[in-house]
């Protein structure tokens, strides 16, 4: 019976195809107007607000960049995260502009995930929790403004964002990357995701494991487990990094940062200037008040990348001196980012746990782990009027072999959770980046990492087996200056 027919008879015409609006969409590629990166082209994409309900009307806009190929004809779309969770990813594509091969016939696509950058945003109304009181500071008064604080934080983020907020997860995000794979036309795509973006990696793996072609995810979450035990991990991967890279480096340039000769002259230097600015905060030209929280985030950030030691170095020198002359610091993050980390991480962690326990928790990590051990960035979440989300777990099964790359003493990602992760994903292969304590490898400047990469996503050749490759030397400070290499923006993974 015609579709006529089944009409004039009041019956449905299943067998007519219908259209679909979300993917009969076409990307429109024009100049990235509020990028300053000439080499990217940007579009958008509309995407279901609620994936459960993708026919009720309500979309968002999803934000997206393309590095071409240069052969004009790409044979291959690859995706990338620089992680956060939260963090917008449209310049990021322009990290790869010289790496010949992988560029040569692969367009390259940044996406401003769901919630941040120039995507449908969440907020959490500029609310920070973290920078409010100094954790390390136990007593009863201070604890308690903690975790108000923190129950504030979560209850600001889910107020503001509203529905949307709700939303805003792994297993959203993961659907908008399927229909952007739709919608640039391919069957399969491939992904560079560092940090945070390794999670959402291995979760579109989960989710989708016949779309994917070849992922690398570089400087792993434990990505089989939940955020709350990621967080944890924290202290120490940055304890490590600073005890065993930064602090004996700086002590090795005492005649440029006198700051002592060892590195345990140079920790006394710290706690000697955070002690001072906890009891007396230098204002800055921005409005806020440089005090000890504010140091330590300055260090745990300059603990991402090598290249960022002599600037955190320097600045502690300063203050060492008591020099008062500061320029603003860019340490806080746009709100959008990190309303959308605490979306993400809240809505998909069923956390474990309330205020006594979090006290306990800070009080033994922070013992650990001084620099970074007492900050609970995921404390909001102990707050958090969570949706009902169950998520798939990251096994490994069916997927093809994904390539994993870990630095040993990565402060954000740790080797220890990156390892337990490899061992309970099926089929992935491992790069340990040996004597080397960055964050984020690919394409930073390590030959023997970019060529295994670029052998994997370019040519298809899976490593037999796991695999080393050696780290780069700590930098002298005054070629640091001469030569300034590109890092993730990092939000906290």
């Amino acid at each position: 019976m015609s579709a006529a027919l089944l009409a004039a008879a009041g019956l449905p015409a299943v067998a007519q195809a219908q259209a679909d609006p979300l993917r009969d969409q076409a990307l429109t590629w024009g100049a990235c107007t509020d990028l300053d990166v000439p080499v990217l082209e940007c579009a958008t994409f509309t995407a279901p607000q609620d994936w459960r309900a993708p026919r009720n009307g309500k979309t968002i806009t999803i934000a997206i960049s393309r590095l071409k190929a240069r052969s004009g004809q790409a044979k291959a779309s690859v995706l990338t995260n620089p992680g956060g969770p939260g963090g917008p990813g449209r310049t990021l594509p322009a990290l790869y502009q010289d790496r010949a091969k992988l560029v040569q016939d692969h367009d390259i696509i940044g996406i401003d995930p769901r919630g941040t950058g120039a995507s449908t945003n969440v907020t959490c109304g500029g609310f920070d929790f973290l920078t409010l009181t100094d954790p390390r500071d136990r007593s009863r008064e201070n604890v308690d403004l903690l975790y108000d604080a923190a129950e504030l934080q979560a209850t600001a983020c889910q107020v503001k964002s509203g529905e949307f907020g709700e939303v805003v997860n792994t297993e959203q995000t993961v659907k908008d990357l399927d229909l952007l794979r739709h919608l640039l036309g391919r069957d399969k795509i491939s992904w560079i995701g560092y940090s945070g973006g390794t999670w959402m990696g291995a979760y579109y793996a989960t989710y989708f494991p016949s779309r994917v072609d070849k992922f690398v995810l570089d400087s792993n979450t434990e990505f089989t487990t939940t955020f709350q035990e990621i967080f944890d991990e924290f202290g120490r991967g940055f304890q490590r990094r600073f005890d065993v890279d930064f602090l004996p480096w700086v002590a090795k340039y005492d005649s440029r940062y006198h700051l002592g000769t060892t590195a345990e002259q140079v920790r006394a230097a710290y706690e000697k200037t955070r002690a001072r600015l906890a009891a007396d905060p230098i204002p800055l030209p921005d409005g806020r008040m440089l005090n000890g929280v504010l140091l330590d985030l300055v260090l745990v950030q300059a603990q991402y990348s090598k290249w960022a030691f002599a600037d955190a170095a320097s600045l502690l020198s300063q203050l060492n001196a008591e020099q008062k002359t500061l320029t603003a610091l860019d340490v806080r993050y746009p709100d959008a980012p990190n309303a959308t980390l605490y979306a993400i991480t809240c809505n998909d962690t069923r956390f474990r746990g309330g205020r006594e326990f979090l006290d306990r928790e800070a009080r033994e990590l922070g013992a650990k782990y001084p620099l970074v051990g007492y900050y609970q960035i995921l404390a909001p979440c102990a707050f958090w009027n969570r949706p009902p989300l169950q998520l798939k777990t990251p096994t490994g099964k069916g997927v093809p072999p994904i390539l994993m790359v870990q630095s040993v003493r990565d402060p954000a990602t740790p080797l220890e959770g990156a390892q337990r992760a490899h061992n309970r994903f099926a089929g992935s292969r491992m790069i340990t980046v040996a004597d080397e304590g960055d964050h984020g490898i690919y394409g930073f400047g390590n030959a023997c990492v970019n060529d295994l990469v670029e052998s994997f996503i370019v040519d298809g050749k899976v490593p037999p087996r796991d695999t080393t490759c050696p780290g780069e030397p700590l930098p002298d400070p005054t070629a640091m200056l001469a030569s300034k290499k590109p890092s993730l923006a990092h939000g906290w993974l």
